[in-house]
C-alpha cells in the first residue's frame, strides 16, 4: 500500500516514520512537510540514518495513497480535510481538529468554530478497544490525545461496569517534554524544563472533553509536566457507588482487556515495577493499566503509562490502520520495549 505522512519533521511525524518504514504492507512511503521540505528525512530525524534516503516534500506535491497520516497542529486539519480525503482512500488525523463529536465543543476547548461540522459525524474515535468494528467503514480516523488515550484505557471498563460514580472523577496526569512538540515555547526550552514538576493546567485542559465523551463522566483534570522526554502516567481517581474489591476490579479489567494485544494489566505484589511506569514503555505500542480500591476514601484508583509518541499516537495511528484494513492488529509494532533505560 501507499502511505503518505504530513507534518513528518515533527516529533509524531518521525515516529510515524519509523514505524511505517518497516512495515510489511507500506510498499511506497511519502514524507510531506513544509517546514522541512527538500531537507533529506534523516537530517531532521537523525534515529533513521542509513533506514531510508527519502527526502521532505512540500504540501503541495502531495501524491495520491491509501492512508494519509496528518500530523499537524490543532486547526490545520479541518481547512485542508476535503483536500486529503480526495487524495486518499482514508485519513488517519492525529491532531485534535475531528475528536470530539459536538462542533460547539470547539470553541470552549480550542478557541475555534470548527470549518467543516459536517464531517465529524463520519469520523471515527481512533481507538481500537472502543471502537474497533467502526474503522473499517471510517474515512476518517481521529487520533486520541495521549493523555486523553490512556484516562480513557484506565475509566472505561469502570464506567461501564456501572462501578463508579459517574459525576466524581478526578485524573492528575504527567507528561514529558516531547508531548510539547518539535517547536514549544518558552516553558520548553531546557533552562525552564529541567527538574521541574510544573503544574501548567490546574483544571479545563482540553483533554478533558475527550475523556468525558468517550466515558460518560464528568471528569476534574489537571496537568502536569515532569522531566522526562516521553511518557505520560495518568491517575485517575474514581469514586465508588458501593464498595469494591480488588478482585473485582480484576474481574472488571480482565473482561475489558484480556484479548486487547496492547494493553497489559499491571498489579504484582512486589518488586520494583509493581504499577505502570511510562518509562519502560518508550518506542513501544503498550498501555499499562494498574488499580487499587481504597475502601477509606472510596474510590478506585486507576492508572495508566504509555509513550505520549506511541500508543498516544503514532503508534495507535498504525494499530488503527491494522485494525481498518483487517491487518494483524501488531504488524509494524511489535518492539517490546527496553530494560534498563
Amino acid at each position: 500500500m501507499k502511505a503518505a505522512v504530513v507534518g513528518a519533521s515533527g516529533y509524531v511525524g518521525g515516529e510515524l516514520l519509523r514505524l511505517l518504514l518497516r512495515h510489511p504492507r507500506v510498499e511506497s512511503l511519502q514524507a510531506v512537510s513544509a517546514r522541512a521540505a527538500g531537507e533529506p528525512v534523516a537530517r531532521v530525524h537523525p534515529n533513521l540514518r542509513k533506514s531510508t534516503a527519502l527526502a521532505f516534500d512540500p504540501p503541495e506535491a502531495l501524491r495520491p495513497s491509501d492512508v494519509l497520516f496528518a500530523a499537524v497542529p490543532h486547526g490545520e486539519s479541518a481547512p485542508r480535510m476535503a483536500e486529503w480525503m480526495a487524495s486518499a482512500r482514508r485519513v488517519i488525523d492525529l491532531g485534535a481538529d475531528f475528536r470530539l463529536r459536538a462542533a460547539d465543543r470547539y470553541p470552549e476547548y480550542y478557541g475555534f468554530e470548527h470549518p467543516r461540522p459536517e464531517l465529524l459525524a463520519g469520523a471515527v474515535y481512533g481507538l481500537p478497544e472502543l471502537h474497533r468494528a467502526a474503522l473499517a467503514s471510517a474515512p476518517v480516523v481521529a487520533g486520541p490525545g495521549c493523555m486523553a488515550a490512556a484516562s480513557i484505557l484506565a475509566l472505561a471498563p469502570l464506567a461501564r461496569a456501572g462501578v463508579i460514580d459517574p459525576e466524581h472523577v478526578v485524573v492528575d496526569t504527567k507528561t514529558g517534554s516531547s508531548a510539547s512538540g518539535a517547536e514549544p515555547g518558552p516553558a520548553g526550552a531546557h533552562a525552564e524544563r529541567s527538574g521541574a514538576m510544573r503544574l501548567y493546567s490546574p483544571a479545563g485542559h482540553r483533554h478533558t472533553a475527550e475523556i468525558e465523551q468517550e466515558t460518560g463522566c464528568r471528569v476534574a483534570m489537571s496537568c502536569h509536566g515532569v522531566e522526562a522526554v516521553r511518557g505520560v502516567l495518568a491517575t485517575c481517581h474514581a469514586y465508588v457507588r458501593a464498595p469494591v474489591t480488588e478482585k473485582e476490579l480484576w474481574r472488571i479489567y480482565r473482561a475489558a482487556y484480556a484479548d486487547e494485544p496492547f494493553v497489559r494489566l499491571v498489579h504484582e505484589a512486589s518488586g520494583v515495577h509493581r504499577v505502570p511506569e511510562p518509562k519502560i514503555l518508550s518506542g513501544t505500542n503498550y498501555c499499562d493499566i494498574g488499580f487499587a480500591a481504597d475502601p477509606h476514601a472510596g474510590r478506585v484508583v486507576a492508572v495508566a503509562a504509555l509513550d505520549n509518541l506511541g500508543k498516544g499516537a503514532a503508534g495507535n495511528a498504525v494499530q488503527c490502520w491494522n485494525a481498518a484494513e483487517g491487518f494483524p492488529e501488531t504488524l509494524g509494532l511489535e518492539f517490546p520495549g527496553l530494560h534498563p533505560i
